[in-house]
């Protein structure tokens, strides 16, 4: 009988947890735009842009990056970073 209420009491706990997991989903999804909408205040121009993406295979990817008016070419994936020499397209 002592096993039944313990499942019972667990059962109870998974309950409520997953109720106070939605209510905070829906509170994300009913307040948050207009709370993230006055967090991110304006802070000036940006210098720094993602243009595009490519992915080229899963551990390797292809991205465009504009910093300050010029664009450089990145190729991230496998732990390392490799950035398009400065004046070779130039």
């Amino acid at each position: 009988m002592d096993t039944f209420f313990n499942l019972l009491r667990a059962l109870f706990a998974l309950a409520f947890t997953l109720g106070i997991i939605g209510l905070a989903a829906w509170a994300a999804r009913r307040y948050a735009p207009q709370l993230l909408a006055r967090l991110s205040a304006d802070r000036g121009p940006r210098r720094m842009q993602v243009v595009e993406t490519l992915v080229l295979d899963p551990a390797r990817r292809l991205v465009l990056v504009r910093i300050d008016n010029e664009e450089r070419l990145l190729v991230l994936g496998e732990g390392r970073e490799l950035i398009e020499p400065r004046g070779s397209d130039q």
